[in-house]
């Protein structure tokens, strides 16, 4: 089929056909109007959501310092939790803020070290321990995948707007056709039987 012929059948709502109902305008129009939210709004909502995720991982890159802790206990090798073993087991450790204040709480750390072992922690603006921030390869990434997802999810819920609109026209097309075979179809002539 050529180029010209394609286009023609794709767009036939759009042309000046005899058999081109009204709800097959607004069809149309329903479609077109769905593509471009999606295009524009997936590509709003996609772009959004990358700089607030990268503005939060920058903000945590920001906040967070990492320090030298020292294990306050010895955490014996492959610690049994919930029936597995693990490589890291909940431990105490203090350390000092570089404003002199110490500090003690618990964090996991691997098993086998010995009380005494330094380890490195994360501390965030209030000198709590809290976890390493993303750096800013696993930002980016993270990021993108927040943002393809916020692109998808609003793209799933305009084809989902799309879809309930294009099913009430099916709805209303179905019960004009009765409607009209309620007016016409008794004057089809003789009945078999």
């Amino acid at each position: 089929m050529d180029r010209s012929r394609h286009m023609k059948k794709r767009l036939w709502r759009w042309r000046n056909n005899p058999l081109r109902r009204r709800h097959d305008i607004l069809e149309a129009w329903i479609m077109l109007a769905v593509w471009a939210v999606t295009a524009v709004g997936g590509t709003v909502a996609g772009l959004v959501t990358a700089y607030a995720a990268d503005e939060v991982f920058a903000r945590q890159r920001a906040e967070r310092h990492s320090v030298r802790a020292v294990l306050l206990n010895d955490v014996p090798r492959n610690v049994p939790a919930d029936g597995a073993t693990s490589d890291k087991t909940s431990a105490r450790v203090r350390w000092t803020d570089p404003d002199g204040s110490a500090h003690t709480d618990t964090t996991l750390v691997d098993t086998g070290l010995n009380a005494g072992s330094r380890i490195v922690v994360w501390t965030d603006g209030r000198g709590e321990i809290t976890a390493e921030p993303p750096s800013p390869t696993e930002a980016a990434v993270e990021a993108g995948t927040l943002a393809t997802a916020a692109a998808l999810a609003f793209a799933g819920l305009a084809f989902g707007t799309g879809t309930l609109a294009r099913w009430g026209l099916d709805r209303r097309r179905i019960d004009q056709w009765g409607r009209e075979w309620d007016l016409v179809g008794p004057q089809w002539g003789h009945k078999t039987g």
